[in-house]
């Protein structure tokens, strides 16, 4: 038996900023952006990633059909918060993408270091969740 993650979702309080936000200052491309009625499956990919490669960051606006109101407004509080676990983005050079990606109004809420044999950083989208960014190690 077979199995593929193909779309792992985060919340985000607008679909636009956040849409804005992971292709215009990540880089990434967007995968399918369908609406039906009032809600938006908007999923977008790594750059570089293959075209048979199936995994997609879902950006998710909490609400109908999937939650209440009141619902709603609790994940966003959350999000805000930094309450959500993080997301990991390996990359190249940790540092380059650091200076690119700071060039382009990414708030970091963390500085490039040294840490267990690689460089990490951490950062936040508009929405609040929050990313560690990790160069990958060689081989």
């Amino acid at each position: 038996m077979s199995q593929t993650v193909q779309v792992v979702g985060v919340y985000v309080r607008d679909q636009d900023e956040a849409l804005a936000f992971y292709v215009d200052k990540l880089g990434f491309k967007v995968h399918t952006d369908v609406r039906n009625g009032d809600y938006r499956w908007l999923t977008v990919q790594i750059p570089g990633q293959q075209p048979g490669q199936p995994f997609q960051l879902g950006l998710f606006k909490p609400g109908p059909p999937v939650h209440d109101a009141a619902t709603a407004q609790t994940l966003q509080a959350m999000v805000a918060k930094g309450a959500m676990p993080p997301l990991v983005l390996e990359v190249d050079d940790c540092r380059a993408a650091y200076e690119r990606m700071l060039g382009a109004g990414v708030e970091f809420t963390q500085e490039p270091v040294d840490r267990y044999g690689t460089v990490d950083a951490g950062f936040r989208d508009p929405s609040g969740n929050g990313w560690k960014m990790i160069q990958a190690r060689k081989a």
